[in-house]
């Protein structure tokens, strides 16, 4: 699922699409439910490449495509069958990170943990709760600035230059409370799509009946998607290690 920098009543209904752009760059999508009594940050971790400069992520506004997740859905109906808005920065203030207006909402990406110092601290976590989770200290972080009150948030979207091109990534790991648990509950789909010249570890994933040009709206994708090539479909329901997903990338 995601970090939240403060706790939340509940997060549910969690969607993430996932594709390499090329051997360099991975698309992110990421869209929930969520009921927050306060202002707050979603916190996603990335595996970027190092060493992490603030203009490694670029920020996609899919404020206009809101049923991006439900379309994607029409390419795996039940029963299964037989067989397609601008980002604006606003000016940074010295010292702090750059906030880009995506959407409905603010968001920034922080380089390495210790650049959460450059953030309000409503928008962070405490440095000993990374501390609790191996690993993470080479990671980037993409955060997304939320208001209060229950919504279901429009697909988040951007791409990141990543450290490990044999793997494409899903943020899956939660902290809803502030604390780090070994296990979660999960209530996640999480959706891929391989490039022309890639084969991924998707055995055990549910294949799209047809290609997205078919139930996607691909104008609207802003190329997020390719027109040609089947998606996947994996469901993580009930309670899971609290990890990370990796998709590997197979030779």
């Amino acid at each position: 699922m995601c970090c939240f920098s403060r706790p939340v009543i509940s997060v549910n209904a969690t969607k993430i699409f996932a594709r390499a752009c090329d051997p360099t760059r991975q698309y992110l999508v990421y869209s929930m439910t969520i009921d927050a009594r306060d202002d707050l940050a979603m916190i996603l971790p990335l595996p970027v490449r190092l060493p992490a400069g603030e203009t490694d992520v670029e920020f996609i506004n899919l404020e206009a495509y809101p049923d991006f997740f439900s379309d994607l859905e029409r390419g795996f109906p039940t029963p299964p069958l037989t067989r397609g808005s601008s980002v604006t920065k606003r000016p940074s203030t010295a010292g702090k990170l750059a906030v880009v207006t995506v959407g409905s909402f603010e968001a920034s990406f922080v380089p390495s943990v210790k650049d959460f110092s450059r953030l309000d601290e409503r928008f962070r976590l405490a440095d000993d709760v990374w501390k609790k989770l191996p690993g993470y200290e080479n990671y980037g972080f993409a955060v997304f600035k939320l208001k209060p009150g229950a919504m279901t948030i429009h697909p988040m979207a951007f791409s990141f230059l990543r450290r490990d091109t044999e793997t494409v990534f899903f943020p899956t790991v939660h902290i809803h409370d502030g604390k780090v648990h070994e296990e979660a509950e999960f209530d996640h789909v999480i959706y891929c799509q391989p490039r022309p010249d890639e084969r991924l570890s998707v055995r055990q994933w549910e294949e799209s009946y047809t290609l997205p040009s078919c139930f996607m709206q691909m104008d609207k994708t802003k190329g997020i998607v390719l027109p040609d090539q089947h998606c996947y479909k994996h469901e993580m329901n009930g309670l899971l290690a609290n990890r990370d997903t990796f998709l590997s990338v197979l030779s």
